[in-house]
């Protein structure tokens, strides 16, 4: 009878995790079909996947289909894995939070040296001119060094008084980037590889590109919304987005990321908590994060991460009360990703 029992439970769980997944195939395929979705969309629980799928085509003129371990460009994703190294820092007495850039980085030239906090870099509340927004993506385009363009393009005047308001820009997490490298003498590829991907078992994350001898990241395009035709991005630097925006990564890879997060095992649960604690003044940002109380199906307190470069697109959503977790990677902006991640955690919560 027990037995039986068993067998029936095991039957009756199989099918309703079958129609939810049903559903949540459909509405990929629909997003795929009518709102021109190409990339990879993942639904897990307490870190474990609930359900992976990969649409339409990872490089157009060879016509290669997307993978579930397809490769992005991730954008500014990479700005988490920055506060986390940070905070690391800080758990290891070596950084101060409320001390300013000159303490860590003397060098530094602009006029909040001695007035902008790392906590202000960290919550895009420093004030400091952000000076690529008027050049596009020129200055992605050339070979820099990290010291060179933080001279150039982060090193401006301030246009607020720091901590009055978060206005978002890469400027900040790019300075960051600068100090992990000064404090820790090594370059911010080889301390998020040291402190994040090997103890995680990130095996397809980086910062940069991939190395020749490794899967190469998906093609990116952008639509053009007249046509709705999609052209290949703009050629540009990836590494020059340096600790604001050059890494890449996959959907699962960047699960063990986010589970790492929201169970204490990168971060000290005082110091997840300090990197989780959102400020409304400052547009509820937190360290590498939003967070929100309630928006569309999210009818609980969550955390979000969007990241963008041309066609290169991402979303990252962790609801703690639920500790279900939605990342939706694309190569295409084409389509909006929070919407898509919306019908994704209703239909999810329909179990």
């Amino acid at each position: 009878m027990k037995i039986l029992l068993a067998a029936v439970l095991i039957a009756l769980c199989s099918n309703l995790i079958f129609g939810n997944n049903a559903e949540l195939e459909k509405i990929v395929k629909n997003y795929n079909s009518e709102k021109n979705f190409n990339g990879v969309v993942l639904v897990a629980t307490d870190g474990k996947i609930d359900f992976i799928k990969a649409v339409g085509q990872a490089d157009r003129n060879r016509n290669l289909k997307m993978a579930p371990d397809s490769k992005f460009r991730i954008a500014s994703i990479t700005k988490t894995f920055t506060a986390v190294l940070v905070l690391k820092l800080y758990e290891a007495g070596k950084i101060d939070l409320n001390a300013v850039i000159g303490k860590y980085f003397p060098e530094y030239k602009g006029e909040g040296r001695d007035r902008v906090t790392i906590h202000q870099l960290l919550t895009y509340s420093s004030g400091i001119a952000n000076l690529t927004e008027k050049e596009g993506m020129t200055p992605y385009k050339t070979p820099v060094s990290l010291d060179a363009f933080i001279e150039k393009y982060c090193s401006g005047k301030l246009e607020f008084e720091p901590g009055a308001k978060s206005v978002y820009a890469n400027t900040e997490y790019i300075i960051l980037g600068k100090i992990i490298e000064k404090i820790t003498g090594k370059t911010f590829s080889e301390v998020v590889q040291e402190q994040i991907l090997l103890p995680l078992k990130m095996k397809n994350t980086g910062a940069g590109i991939p190395r020749k001898t490794e899967r190469p990241t998906v093609k990116s395009y952008t639509i053009n919304e007249a046509d709705k035709t999609f052209t290949e991005d703009e050629k540009y630097l990836i590494e020059t987005y340096f600790a604001s925006g050059a890494m890449f990564s996959t959907a699962e890879d960047l699960l063990k990321f986010s589970h790492a997060i929201f169970s204490n095992k990168l971060l000290k649960p005082d110091t997840r908590k300090l990197m989780l604690k959102i400020d409304p003044k400052l547009g509820n940002a937190a360290y590498g994060f939003w967070g929100a109380d309630a928006f569309g199906s999210f009818d609980a307190p969550f955390y979000y991460r969007p990241g963008g470069i041309l066609g290169s697109t991402a979303n990252w959503i962790h609801v703690p009360g639920t500790n279900r977790t939605i990342i939706v990677l694309s190569n295409t902006n084409a389509t909006n990703l929070f919407e898509l991640s919306d019908k994704l955690y209703a239909a999810g919560a329909k179990k």
